[in-house]
């Protein structure tokens, strides 16, 4: 995708993911790439204490999404837009699918 430019590949893919729906946890980008979770939490660490993302909680989950406030956060954004045009379609449909939830009715 970024060949070498983004390493590990689990940081890049994370990149990627948070690019493509904007906001994710990371559970969620552990399934969506089946991977492991561990791997996936470390990069998330690493990149929030880079200050690329920001962690958000909603109950016992971290929401992550880009930190606007990063420096290079136009310059990166618009990197990670051109590497999604350039992915595959069925992975671009895939990543882009923004999922809702409905509630249930009692």
């Amino acid at each position: 995708m970024t060949g070498n430019l983004i390493t590990p590949k689990t940081k890049e893919l994370i990149l990627i993911y948070l690019a493509g729906r904007k906001e994710g946890y990371a559970r969620e980008i552990a399934n969506y790439y089946k991977m492991s979770l561990s791997p996936v939490q470390n990069q998330l660490e690493h990149l929030e204490n880079s200050g690329i993302i920001y962690g958000k909680h909603s109950g016992k989950t971290i929401i992550y999404r880009f930190n606007q406030r990063y420096p290079y956060y136009k310059e990166l954004i618009k990197l990670l837009e051109k590497v999604l045009l350039f992915l595959p379609e069925s992975e671009k449909v895939k990543l882009l699918v923004t999922r809702k939830t409905t509630k249930k009715k009692r």
